[in-house]
């Protein structure tokens, strides 16, 4: 899953991000190496999710420039960009009653020949994202009758059959239960080691640091900074970015413990 001659998996360049007539980033350069969890952090409405799309093409740059695996997106083409890069969304909507194991085999589109159908190697790899995810169970209910964790569940497996380069996820904890946010984020790691690489949007900032190997943290427009957990989960920079007061403390495992205090 490397990218060839030790080439970043993407790499954002010197890039500004627009939205109508404001700028919601400037120059932002950043890069996520394969083997790496990059988490994103920041208050609402920094731009995370925006440089998520940006990373998939879902949003023009006013300048700089994206860089799947050395080469722009634009020379990867559409279905090139989807082969290596796989995007779990906050939410999806969804108006027909797939079944969730449909939805998850959908992640296989990008593979097949234009006009082709899904084959069984296809139909084995979207099983087995069913199974390494543990929702084999919900394959043959309708998407519309499953809770909003479970459609997220639903959601990352679909990543998974996609045998992405580069996965973005953009809060995808969010609506699962505690059991299930470590599953999902022990299985990132675990695609991290396998030679991929994960960018994660993530408001956790404790469960980010045990999580990621590094952390951006984004706030006013820019990149404020961008370390080990260690590194940025620091008293002096949550006050710039958030706002708020925090004791930053090691935990049980050595990783720091973000504890925000409450005001009076």
């Amino acid at each position: 899953m490397s990218a060839p001659g030790g080439v970043p998996l993407l790499a954002f360049e010197a890039l500004r991000l627009r939205l109508g007539a404001r700028d919601v980033l400037r120059d932002v350069s950043l890069e996520l190496r394969a083997g790496e969890v990059l988490g994103l952090a920041g208050p609402n409405g920094a731009g995370k999710t925006t440089l998520l799309r940006a990373a998939y093409g879902g949003i023009e740059p006013a300048a700089g420039r994206v860089l799947l695996e050395g080469r722009p997106l634009a020379r990867h083409g559409r279905r090139g960009v989807a082969r290596r890069l796989a995007v779990v969304p906050q939410e999806a909507t969804f108006t027909f009653p797939f079944r969730a194991g449909e939805v998850v085999l959908m992640g296989r589109s990008p593979h097949l020949p234009r006009l082709g159908f899904e084959g069984a190697r296809d139909r084995a790899i979207a099983g087995a994202a069913l199974e390494r995810v543990g929702i084999e169970a919900l394959a043959d209910r309708s998407i519309l009758e499953l809770s909003g964790g479970e459609r997220q569940l639903v959601l990352f497996a679909r990543a998974l059959a996609q045998e992405p380069a580069v996965l973005l996820l953009d809060e995808p904890t969010a609506h699962l239960d505690l059991y299930h946010r470590l599953h999902v984020l022990e299985l990132v790691r675990e695609l991290a080691r396998e030679g991929r690489g994960a960018l994660v949007v993530s408001h956790d900032l404790s469960l980010a640091a045990r999580s990621c190997d590094r952390i951006a943290i984004a706030a006013g427009g820019e990149l404020l900074a961008v370390g080990t957990p260690a590194e940025v989960l620091r008293p002096e920079l949550l006050r710039r970015a958030f706002g708020i007061e925090a004791q930053v403390v090691p935990g049980p495992d050595g990783a720091p413990l973000v504890v925000p205090r409450l005001r009076a």
